[in-house]
């Protein structure tokens, strides 16, 4: 069942509003030119890893290639593991430069993700991490081939909502969404290039 949530197209941005959440979607935040240039570079410099899970006792790899950038003292642990963050790149800290006015945070950190083909995916999370806070504003940037962004509300898996990450856009999630919401990056069969998502956030030290 998929949730209508209200959306307000102010000119550059689409507001959406669900139940217990809140989002700012820019489809073409970064110009068609910027998109490239920052593609390609950031495939090129940034330190990518395949990094990998514990489940029933055995390492699992995750579906795509990480890389984890920050200020000193911001860890970042999930899925058992704890991040340890490189210095951000003049790269990534100029994008971040650019998005936190539109995201009204103050951002220390950013994951990495690379997704080379469509059998590249992200499961069903939230970014809800104690290091996070309490409604924590989470800033994702894309570059490459569109993907779709699938969310469920946590308690009714039955209330859905998609939206295309579009190369170039910027979504702000914001309010309650990460307390009510869970997302992911499902796999495709489509013939797809490389996809890069950058994830800014602020986590206290």
């Amino acid at each position: 069942m998929n949730v209508q949530g209200s959306i307000f197209d102010d000119e550059n941005v689409i507001r959406i509003t669900l139940p217990d959440g809140e989002m700012d979607f820019y489809p073409q935040f970064f110009s068609a030119r910027e998109s490239d240039t920052y593609l390609q570079t950031l495939m090129d410099t940034l330190a990518w890893k395949q990094e990998s899970l514990k489940l029933y006792g055995k390492e699992v790899p995750f579906p795509r290639l990480m890389a984890w950038y920050g200020n000193a003292g911001t860890a970042y642990k999930f899925s058992g593991n704890t991040f340890i963050p490189d210095p951000m790149t003049p790269e990534l800290t100029e994008i971040k430069d650019r998005i936190s006015p539109f995201s009204a945070q103050t951002f220390n950190s950013v994951l990495a993700n690379l997704y080379r083909n469509g059998n590249d995916a992200m499961g069903w999370h939230a970014d809800d991490e104690p290091e996070l806070g309490k409604n924590p504003v989470i800033a994702s940037v894309n570059f490459g081939a569109t993907r779709k962004f699938r969310l469920r509300y946590k308690s009714d898996h039955r209330q859905t909502y998609e939206l295309a990450l579009t190369h170039g856009s910027l979504l702000v999630m914001k309010g309650t969404l990460q307390e009510y919401w869970e997302h992911q990056i499902p796999k495709t069969k489509l013939p797809l290039s490389e996809r890069i998502n950058l994830t800014y956030r602020h986590i206290t030290p």
